[in-house]
C-alpha cells in the first residue's frame, strides 16, 4: 500500500530524527550496573601502555581456529584416537605383546597400530593446517594505527590492543570490536555491512557520539584521551552496555557506536575507532562455538557391530581357555604325558599341569590378543579415506556447479557422506532456498486502475488447480514464463510489462497526477543507498530488503530516478508533466519511521521544494486501510480488489516510545494505490521436488505466508499435487475466533487445543482408511505449537510417528535464521544465496541452488550409501574369514596358543594385502549410473519392461531409507559367510595336506608350509569375492584386486630372501617348498572353486531382502 500524508501534516514540529534508528543516546536502566558484575571493562582510549591499562592485561587481537596446537597435538590428537574401543583393544594388545604371552613378535603387533593411527593423525594435521593458514592470513591483515604525535602506520591485526585508536577505510574489515568515534561524514555516520556475522546482505548505519564526530583528521588524535567502561566480553550480537568518560564529562555508549570485527565498511571513505573488545573476547568470536558432532547411522550401527565382535572374540577365547585348562590338567597323569612335546614335566606356568587355572587364565589374556584379528584394525581409517574421496567426488560435480554465482557443492564434512542416502523426511526454508529471493516488481493499482501484464508462477499454478483460464487471456504455456535462473533478465528486479504507463506514456492516462504521486513515494519512501558504477554510470542500490530494492528499482524505470541520498536529502530525477523532460528534485529528509515486523509499514516525513511537510507511507494492507483519511478513500474499493487479488499470486514482505509517536503521525493519510512483487522459483524446483517425492522422501516446507496462499505456493512448486488429499489443521475458525474475542486465555488455550486433537483424529482416520491416495499435510503456525506439546504428540502413535520419527532428516535453508534448523537436522544443506554465506558456513554440505538437491540425494546419497555398507560388510568378512581360521587352528592344536601364520603375514593382513580392493570398492562402485538413479518417475516408452524399470528405479533410494543393505540380517549374512569361507579354507587345507608326502624327498607338510598355503587361500578367496561384490568394474579395481594377489607371492619372493633372523619360518618356504608343489597350486585352486556355494547363499538372501522391500 501507498500513501501520502494530508496538507494538514505542515502544522508538525519535529526535530531532526536520522535514519536507521541514529540519533542521541540517553542513559538508562542497564548503564547503572557499569562498574558491577558482568560490566567491569575499563579501556584507556589511546593509553593502551599506560600503567592502569596494563593493571587489567587484556588478550591481544590474535585469533586460533585450530583443533591443535603444536604442544597439543600428540597428547590431544592421541585422545581423540583412543577414544575409540577398537584402538583402546589394539593399545593393550600391543603393550602385551612385549610379555610372553604373546603368540606372536611385538614389531608386528605394534607396526599396524602405528600405521593406522599415524594416517589418521597426519589426516587430522592437514585439516587443522588448512585452518591455521586461514588464520594466519586473517592476523597478519593490515590496519592503520595510531602511535603518536597524529601518525598513523600499518599494523597487522594480531599486534592491536585494547585503547588503540584505528582507521579503517572503505570495503576493509573490522580488526576488532571498535567504537566508532567519527568518519569522513559530518554527521559521523557510517554504513556497515554485517554479512559474515548475520548473514544479512542490507547495510546497517552506525553513528558515533557527537562530542567525537568532529574528530575527522588523523592529526585530530594526537592529545586525544578518554576513558570508556563497558560490559565484559558476551556472545550477544546486538547489545552494548558503555560509558565514555570525555573531557571529564560522561556519555551513555549503545549498539550504535560499536563496530562488530569481520563487519565490512561500506560507502564510507574511512572511520576512526578505539579498539575495545581484541581477539576471542570479540562479539564474533564468543559466537564461534564448535558446531554439533553429527555422525551417520551406519556409522553408529557399526560401532554397536564392533562390541558385537568384541563379545564374540571373548567367548571365542574363553570356550578355547576352558578347553585349554582341562587338557593341561590332564597333560601328566601317573606319569604318562600327553603331550610329550610340552614337557609338561619340566615346563613354565603356562603349560603346568598343576597349575591348570592359572594356565587357563593366562592363555585366555593370550587368546584375546590372538583373535584380534576379528577387529578390523583399518577399519576406521579406511572409510575416512573413502569418504574422503567421495567428498571430493561431490565437490568436483560438474552438475552441481552453478556458474552464474561461480559456485560448486561444497562437502564442508565428510562424515554424513552415506547419510545422503537415507533421507526419509527434508525440512526446507522457503524465501531464499526455493525462490530466488530477488523480488521482482509486476503490478501494481494505482488510483483503482490495475496495471501489470504479467503473471505470476502461483498464478499459472491456482489456474491448472481450478482449471480456469488465465488473466488477461494469457496461454498456460510454461515456456512464456521468464526465470531468472534460465536468463538473466536485462533489469533486475524489474518485470513489469505495459504499454499504458511505461516510456513517459502514464501522462496521458486520467490519474496522471495520482500515478506521479505513487511513482515518487516509490523513490523517495525508503532507507536504500544509491551506488554508481563507474564505468557505466549505472546505478544500483543497496536496500534493506529484495522488495524495497524492486520498488526502487520500479520507479526509476519508470521515469522516477532516485539517485542520490545525504543524511539530509534524498534526490530524485524525475519526469516533468509539463515539459516532458526530466528534471532534478531534492527532498529535505526530516524523519525515517522506520519498518518493523509489529508496525507492518514504514515512513519518511520530507519537505518538498515548495516547502510542503509531507508524510509518505507503503506498508501491508492489513494496516493501512484503517489509516486512511475520510477524504483519502476515493479509490479504496477497487485498491481492496486488486490487492486481494495479488494476495493469492504474490509474497510481501523502536523502541516503544518510537512506534507510539509514529502512531500519532501516521493517520489520516491518502491512498494512491498497491503494488505487487513476486520472488521468482529458482529454475528446476518443481520438477526436483517431484522427484524426491517420487523417490519417497517426505518434505515439509515452512513459510511465513498465508494459509491460501501457502497451498498456491504448494501447487507451484509442485509440493501439492492434482489428486492429493488434504489434511488442514488450523485455527482460523469461527468458533475460535469467537472465543478469543472474549480474552478469556484459559478458554482460548482449551478450546485450541481440543480443536487441534479433533483435527488430528480425523486427519489420521483419511491416511488410515486404507485408500492408496497421496496426503498433504497443512499446519499453521499456532497450530503446529499446541500439536508439539506432549500430551497432543502422544494421542495417537501414528502421529507421533510422524512428529519424531526416528529416520533421517535433511534441512536446507539459506539464511541465518536457519543455522539453528541446519545445525539440529541429521544433515544440514546450506544455500550459498543472496542472504550471506552465515547458512551455507554452519552446514554439513553447501550447494548453490535448491534444485542440486535431487543429484545429491538420489544419485551421490544412493552411492556413497551403497558403498560405505558394502564395504563395512566386506570388512567384517574378510576379518572374520582370517580370523576364524586362527580359532580353527589352535582349536587343531589343542588350544596351545600357536598361531598358525607367521606373525607379518597377520600384521599386513589388513594393511596391505587386501586394503586397497575395499577402498576401490567404497570410492568407485555404482550399481546403477546417475542416469539411471534420477529416472525416478520418468518413463519414456510403455511396456512391460519399462513399466518394471519405472518400478525398480523408483525403489533404488528406499534402499537407503529402509536401510537395506546394513540391516542386521545382512550383517549376520556376510558374517556367517566369512565363517563358512574359513572352514573352507582351514578343512580342506589341513585334510588336503595332513600326513602327505609334499615334497620330492618326502617331507610332509610342516607349520610354516600349512600357514602360507592357508593364507594364499584365503588371499585368494577375499579377493574373489570382492570382484564378485563389484558392480562396476573400473581398471583401478582390476588393478587393486589382482594386483593384490599378484603382490602377494611379490611379498613372499622378497620377504623369504631376507635373512632367516627377520622373515623367522618364511625363509624360502615359497619358493623351494610351495612353488614347486603342485599340491600347493592345486590346494589353492579348489579352494576356490568349493568357496562360491557360500557366496551363491549369500548372494541370494540380498536377493530376497530386495525382492522383499519391493
Amino acid at each position: 500500500m501507498m500513501m501520502m500524508k494530508s496538507p494538514r501534516g505542515r502544522k508538525l514540529h519535529l526535530s531532526k530524527i536520522y535514519a536507521f534508528s541514529c540519533g542521541k543516546a540517553s542513559f538508562k536502566e542497564d548503564h547503572s550496573q557499569i562498574g558491577g558484575p558482568g560490566f567491569s571493562r575499563v579501556v584507556y582510549c589511546n593509553e593502551p601502555e599506560c600503567f592502569e591499562a596494563e593493571l587489567h592485561n587484556y588478550g591481544d587481537n590474535y585469533v586460533s581456529t585450530t583443533k591443535y596446537t603444536l604442544a597439543t597435538f600428540f597428547p590431544k590428537s592421541l585422545f581423540e584416537q583412543f577414544r575409540r574401543v577398537a584402538n583402546i583393544y589394539f593399545l593393550v594388545a600391543a603393550c602385551l605383546s612385549f610379555t610372553p604371552l604373546a603368540p606372536y613378535s611385538y614389531v608386528s603387533a605394534v607396526l599396524p597400530l602405528v600405521v593406522v593411527i599415524g594416517a589418521t593423525m597426519i589426516k587430522e594435521a592437514v585439516e587443522d593446517w588448512s585452518r591455521k593458514k586461514q588464520d594466519i592470513e586473517v592476523n597478519n591483515r593490515k590496519v592503520k594505527v595510531h602511535y603518536g604525535d597524529g601518525i598513523f602506520h600499518d599494523m597487522e591485526w594480531k599486534k592491536l590492543r585494547v585503547g588503540d585508536i584505528v582507521k579503517v577505510e572503505k570495503d576493509e574489515f573490522f580488526p576488532a570490536d571498535l567504537l566508532l568515534l567519527s568518519s569522513n561524514y559530518e554527521d559521523a555516520i557510517c554504513y556497515v555491512e554485517t554479512m559474515n556475522l548475520d548473514g544479512e546482505t542490507n547495510l546497517k548505519v552506525k553513528q558515533a557520539l557527537e562530542i567525537t564526530s568532529v574528530l575527522h583528521e588523523n592529526s585530530s588524535f594526537k592529545d586525544f584521551k578518554a576513558i570508556v567502561k563497558c560490559e565484559d566480553p558476551n556472545a550477544n550480537l546486538y547489545s552494548f552496555v558503555g560509558s565514555m568518560d570525555f573531557e571529564e564529562v560522561q556519555y551513555p555508549l549503545t549498539p550504535q557506536q560499536l563496530l562488530l570485527r569481520d563487519s565490512k565498511l561500506r560507502n564510507t571513505d574511512y572511520i576512526y575507532g578505539a579498539v575495545i573488545f581484541t581477539g576471542h573476547d570479540t562479539k564474533v568470536m564468543q559466537n564461534s562455538t564448535e558446531p554439533p558432532s553429527k555422525r551417520s547411522k551406519v556409522e553408529r550401527r557399526m560401532d554397536k557391530i564392533i562390541y558385537f565382535l568384541f563379545c564374540i572374540l571373548v567367548v571365542m577365547s574363553f570356550v578355547g581357555s576352558v578347553f585349554f585348562g582341562i587338557t593341561t590338567k590332564e597333560d601328566l597323569k601317573d606319569g604318562i604325558m600327553k603331550r610329550w612335546y610340552l614337557r609338561p614335566d619340566e615346563t613354565t606356568v603356562f603349560y603346568d599341569p598343576k597349575r591348570a587355572t592359572e594356565a587357563a587364565i593366562l592363555h585366555f589374556l593370550t587368546a584375546l590378543i590372538l583373535y584380534g584379528y576379528l577387529i578390523p584394525i583399518s577399519l576406521y581409517v579406511s572409510i575416512e579415506i573413502v569418504k574422503v574421496l567421495q567428498s571430493i567426488f561431490i565437490n568436483q560435480d560438474i552438475h552441481m556447479y552453478h556458474e552464474e554465482t561461480d559456485k560448486p557443492a561444497r562437502a564442508r564434512t565428510s562424515n554424513l557422506n552415506e547419510e545422503l542416502g537415507q533421507v526419509d523426511t527434508i525440512l526446507s526454508d522457503k524465501t531464499g532456498t526455493l525462490t530466488c529471493n530477488s523480488m521482482e516488481f509486476i503490478k501494481c493499482s494505482i488510483a483503482g486502475t490495475a496495471y501489470g501484464r504479467g503473471v505470476t508462477e502461483v498464478e499459472r499454478a491456482m489456474a491448472r488447480k481450478k482449471g480456469s483460464p488465465l488473466p488477461h487471456g494469457v496461454e498456460d504455456d510454461e515456456e512464456n514464463v521468464e526465470d531468472p535462473a534460465d536468463k538473466e533478465h536485462v533489469i533486475k528486479g524489474y518485470n513489469f510489462k505495459d504499454e499504458r504507463i511505461v516510456n513517459g506514456k502514464w501522462l496521458h492516462e486520467p490519474h496522471a497526477d495520482v500515478i506521479q504521486k505513487f511513482f515518487r513515494l516509490l523513490a523517495v519512501c525508503h532507507t536504500a543507498i544509491p551506488e554508481e558504477n563507474e564505468e557505466t554510470g549505472r546505478i544500483s542500490y543497496q536496500a534493506e530488503s529484495p522488495d524495497e530494492a524492486a520498488f526502487v528499482i520500479a520507479a526509476r524505470e519508470l521515469g522516477f530516478e532516485f539517485y542520490q541520498r545525504t543524511q539530509t536529502t534524498i534526490s530524485v530525477h524525475e519526469l516533468d508533466p509539463v515539459s516532458g523532460k526530466k528534471i532534478e528534485r531534492s527532498y529535505k529528509l526530516m524523519s525515517i519511521l522506520e519498518f518493523n515486523s509489529t508496525r507492518k509499514r514504514m515512513s519518511v516525513i520530507v519537505k518538498n521544494e515548495e516547502g510542503q511537510l509531507l508524510l509518505l507511507c507503503k506498508g501491508a494492507d492489513s494496516v493501512m486501510f484503517e489509516r486512511l483519511a475520510k477524504d483519502g478513500r476515493e479509490f479504496e474499493e477497487q485498491t481492496r480488489e486488486h490487492t486481494n487479488e495479488y494476495a493469492d499470486a504474490v509474497k510481501q514482505n523502536r523502541d516503544a516510545q518510537v512506534d507510539e509517536l509514529a502512531e500519532t503521525i501516521e493517520k489520516d493519510m491518502i491512498l494512491l494505490g498497491a503494488t505487487a512483487v513476486e520472488d521468482k522459483l529458482q529454475k528446476g524446483v518443481p520438477e526436483c521436488i517431484d522427484k524426491l517425492a517420487q523417490a519417497g522422501i517426505k518434505i515439509w516446507v515452512l513459510t511465513g505466508d498465508k494459509m491460501e496462499t501457502a497451498i498456491n505456493i504448494g501447487f507451484a512448486c509442485s509440493l501439492l499435487r492434482q489428486g492429493m488429499k488434504q489434511i488442514i489443521i488450523t485455527l482460523e475458525t469461527t468458533e475460535i475466533k469467537t472465543i478469543e474475542k472474549t480474552g478469556d486465555k484459559p478458554a482460548i488455550t482449551k478450546a485450541s487445543k481440543a480443536s487441534i486433537i479433533q483435527q488430528i483424529s480425523e486427519g489420521i482416520t483419511q491416511v488410515t482408511a486404507g485408500s492408496s491416495d497421496a496426503f498433504a499435510l497443512i499446519i499453521d503456525g499456532k497450530s503446529l505449537a499446541y500439536a508439539l506439546e506432549e500430551d497432543v504428540k502422544n494421542m495417537s502413535q501414528d502421529w507421533l510417528k510422524l512428529l519424531n520419527g526416528s529416520r533421517t532428516t535433511l534441512a536446507i535453508g539459506d539464511g541465518a535464521n536457519d543455522v539453528g534448523m541446519l545445525q539440529e537436522a541429521d544433515i544440514g544443506i546450506g544455500i550459498s544465496g543472496v542472504e550471506g554465506m552465515q547458512a551455507a558456513m554452519s552446514s554439513d554440505i553447501a550447494i548453490a541452488q535448491f534444485r542440486f538437491l535431487e543429484r545429491l540425494l538420489l544419485v551421490h546419497g544412493h552411492w556413497c550409501y551403497r558403498r560405505i555398507s558394502s564395504m563395512i560388510c566386506y570388512f567384517f568378512y574378510k576379518n572374520l574369514t582370517f580370523g576364524f581360521t586362527l580359532f580353527l587352528f589352535e582349536a587343531y592344536a589343542s588350544f596351545s596358543g600357536q598361531a598358525a601364520y607367521n606373525d607379518w603375514y597377520m600384521s599386513l593382513y589388513n594393511v596391505f594385502f587386501t586394503s586397497l580392493p575395499v577402498l576401490a570398492l567404497g570410492v568407485f562402485d555404482q550399481d546403477v549410473s546417475a542416469r539411471f538413479c534420477l529416472k525416478v518417475g520418468q518413463v519414456e516408452q510403455f511396456g512391460p519392461l519399462v513399466l518394471f524399470l519405472f518400478s525398480l528405479f523408483s525403489l533404488l533410494y528406499q534402499e537407503g531409507v529402509q536401510n537395506v543393505l546394513f540391516s542386521w540380517l545382512r550383517i549376520l549374512g556376510w558374517m556367517l559367510n566369512g565363517v563358512c569361507s574359513a572352514i573352507v579354507v582351514f578343512f580342506f587345507c589341513v585334510k588336503a595336506m595332513e600326513h602327505q608326502a609334499f615334497r620330492k624327498g618326502g617331507e610332509v607338510v610342516s607349520l610354516d608350509i600349512l600357514g602360507l598355503t592357508m593364507y594364499t587361500c584365503i588371499v585368494w578367496i577375499v579377493n574373489c569375492q570382492m570382484a564378485l561384490s563389484v558392480s562396476y568394474f573400473t581398471m583401478i579395481q582390476h588393478l587393486f584386486i589382482w594386483g593384490g594377489i599378484v603382490f602377494w607371492y611379490i611379498f613372499l619372493l622378497a620377504y623369504g630372501a631376507i635373512s632367516p633372523s627377520l622373515s623367522t619360518t618364511a625363509y624360502k618356504v615359497f619358493i623351494e617348498a610351495c612353488a614347486p608343489a603342485p599340491s600347493y597350486w592345486l590346494v589353492t585352486l579348489f579352494c576356490c572353486t568349493l568357496h562360491p556355494p557360500a557366496i551363491l547363499c549369500i548372494c541370494s538372501y540380498e536377493d530376497a531382502i530386495l525382492s522383499h522391500v519391493s
